[in-house]
């Protein structure tokens, strides 16, 4: 009897392993970095004045309210008053928390703001209920139909505009605690040249 040998076949050799785990490994780092720098743009956004904004002036829009008026910026900064511009919407959970603090500060400041809010991707119907629920009586019409939020860059809702009466963007920011409106109201007054309070 004889004792066979048994061949194991060998593996083939891969002389492109140690290149293909070299390029993953770099694309790996360039990810993390990719991931750090996102992550820090978005601190930017929510602790500086104004970052990823397309521009520095505020551009002009006309803007159908929901009684039937039309508000026009160009206008509206002719009164000399600086001018906060809300963009919301009503299923967004974040602007039902907000839709109060900004209805409580235009009630306080009297005339020496002019607030506007911009309904996004919503129905007439749901956006005037919306208004109804949490009381708003500042000025509020449907930006469904024209390109405002593209030319404001906008990119998501809650994003609320602070601009000077000269039409300078003096602050972007995203969701309004009361504090956060009280501060950046102050900044819009001194801005503008007004004595805050």
């Amino acid at each position: 009897m004889t004792i066979q040998e048994e061949t194991i076949p060998q593996t083939p050799a891969r002389p492109w392993l140690p290149a293909a785990m070299a390029a993953f490994s770099g694309f790996l780092v360039v990810g993390l970095l990719f991931l750090l720098w996102f992550g820090l743009q978005q601190k930017e956004i929510a602790g500086t004045k104004v970052v990823n904004v397309p521009f520095t002036k505020a551009p002009d829009f006309s803007l159908g309210l929901f009684d039937g008026s039309t508000f026009i910026l160009s206008d509206a900064l002719n009164t000399g008053k600086p001018i906060v511009v809300n963009f919301w919407a009503s299923w967004c959970g974040p602007c039902a928390d907000e839709a109060p603090v900004i209805q409580d500060a235009f009630r306080r400041t009297g005339d020496k703001f002019i607030f506007v809010g911009i309904d996004v991707q919503d129905t007439d119907a749901d956006a005037q209920a919306f208004m109804r629920k949490y009381g708003l009586t500042y000025l509020n019409g449907s930006g469904n139909a024209g390109p405002i939020s593209v030319q404001y860059g906008m990119r998501g809702v809650p994003e609320t505009y602070f601009i000077a009466p000269d039409g300078r963007l003096i602050r972007k920011w995203n969701t309004l605690t009361a504090a956060d409106l009280e501060q950046f109201l102050g900044e819009l007054q001194r801005a503008s040249g007004a004595r805050p309070g």
